[in-house]
C-alpha cells in the first residue's frame, strides 16, 4: 500500500491550505480513514477521521471548526481542508487507514512520507 500525501507549504496565521492523499489501496471505499500530523519534539497525532461513505466526520478539539476532512472514493484520494490556520498546526502531515478495538483508533498501514505544513505568525 502506498501513501502519498501533498499540499503542503508555508502559510501565514490565519490562512487556508487543502492537504490531499493519494492512496493505492483497493479496499479504500471501505476504509475508515484518518489524518494525523506530528510536529517537532512531539507524537504524531490523530487530527481528524472519516467513515467509509464519507457520511461521518470527527476531529481532535484543537482544530474543530477550522479542518473539514473529506474523500472521494471513486479517486481513491483523500482530503483535509484547513482554514484559520495557527503557528500551532505546524506539522508534518500523514494520511492513513484506521481501525478501532472500539476505544482507540489505529493506522493500519505503514506511514508515506507526509507533507510539511508550516504556519508562520
Amino acid at each position: 500500500v502506498q501513501l502519498v500525501e501533498s499540499g503542503g507549504g508555508l502559510v501565514q496565521a490565519g490562512g487556508s491550505l487543502r492537504l490531499s492523499c493519494a492512496a493505492s489501496l483497493s479496499t479504500f471505499s471501505i476504509n475508515t480513514m484518518a489524518w494525523y500530523r506530528q510536529a517537532p519534539g512531539k507524537q504524531r497525532e490523530l487530527v481528524a477521521i472519516i467513515n467509509s461513505s464519507g457520511g461521518t466526520t470527527n476531529y481532535t478539539e484543537s482544530v474543530k471548526g477550522r479542518f473539514t476532512i473529506a474523500r472521494d472514493n471513486a479517486k481513491n484520494t483523500l482530503y483535509l481542508r484547513m482554514n484559520a490556520l495557527k503557528p500551532e498546526d505546524t506539522a508534518v502531515y500523514y494520511c492513513n487507514a484506521v481501525f478501532t478495538d472500539g476505544s482507540s483508533w489505529f493506522p493500519v498501514d505503514s506511514w508515506g512520507q507526509g507533507t510539511q505544513v508550516t504556519v508562520s505568525s
